[in-house]
């Protein structure tokens, strides 16, 4: 795949990536790891500002397509979250914790970027519990959580996939349900355009090179890393979950905004958003 043929709609909400080269190379997982939160930390005040709205205070969204969680019941009926505890990963300012936290859950907010957090307690001053930490090394006891979430957090950014799927393993109690929302993979194999010239594919879905942009050193200030279809189930099995559904949301006829590549135009044709809907198997880790 050619540097310009994908460049993620982060990418497209900040100046900064202009000042960055756009590439592909390996790029391993602390350098992952360094490269998102700069550039969360950069970022989080530009990317509040555009996508606030849209993503409300106390919203729960999965993705650009609008599928809200208070119709999608992905992680169960709204009446069956009261008084389970949630971690919510990759949380950014905390909004879907705060939809939770509504509906009775008892929500952690956990984010590498120290700034996205700061946005959290901007709009509730710490009425939700926030963490800042990464998700390949989470800082909670084995059994801590009932369920977990993802809305776009973490997963497309690390470079070992299955060690955040075993971590969320691990500190889910037994019979836990892990969902987690990434960029569909067969996005990559398009131009990251909302208009026509994103509907021809330019590029190998099948290349998993990571999406680098780097300083003039060549340091890695962003990196996001491609899974095709295939891999990201295996990822899910190999962490010890048992796939339950996978959720690839139609674009409403309502939702008439531009974010990054994703538009009304490509959203009525391809999927933009993959949803991992997982349950943790017990009986697959020997109930470990």
């Amino acid at each position: 795949m050619n540097q310009e043929d994908y460049v993620p709609e982060h990418a497209h909400d900040t100046a900064a990536a202009e000042d960055a080269e756009a590439t592909r190379r390996h790029a391993g997982d602390a350098e992952s790891s360094r490269a998102s939160r700069g550039w969360w930390d950069r970022n989080a005040d530009e990317y509040q500002s555009e996508h606030g709205a849209f993503l409300g205070d106390d919203r729960f969204v999965w993705g650009p397509e609008g599928l809200d969680e208070a119709d999608a019941a992905l992680l169960g009926p709204a009446s069956s979250l009261a008084g389970k505890d949630v971690l919510e990963i990759g949380a950014g300012a905390a909004q879907c914790s705060r939809w939770l936290a509504a509906q009775g859950a008892r929500p952690v907010a956990l984010d590498l970027s120290h700034r996205q957090l700061q946005h959290a307690l901007r709009i509730d001053g710490g009425a939700v519990p926030l963490v800042e930490a990464d998700a390949g090394r989470l800082p909670f006891r084995d059994g801590s959580f009932d369920l977990a979430c993802s809305a776009y957090g973490a997963v497309p950014f690390v470079a070992d996939p299955v060690n955040v799927m075993r971590e969320v393993h691990r500190v889910l109690r037994p019979g836990g349900r892990w969902v987690f929302s990434v960029t569909h993979p067969i996005r990559w194999a398009f131009p990251d355009e909302p208009g026509p010239e994103g509907l021809s594919v330019s590029a190998s879905y099948f290349d998993r090179t990571p999406y680098v942009e780097q300083d003039e050193q060549g340091r890695a200030v962003y990196v996001e890393h491609h899974r095709t279809l295939g891999d990201r189930v295996r990822d899910v099995v190999a962490g010890g979950f048992r796939l339950v559904d996978l959720v690839e949301p139609e674009w409403p006829a309502w939702n008439a905004q531009e974010w990054g590549g994703w538009s009304p135009l490509r959203g009525r044709l391809i999927p933009g958003t993959a949803v991992f809907v997982c349950e943790r198997d017990d009986a697959a880790r020997g109930g470990a």
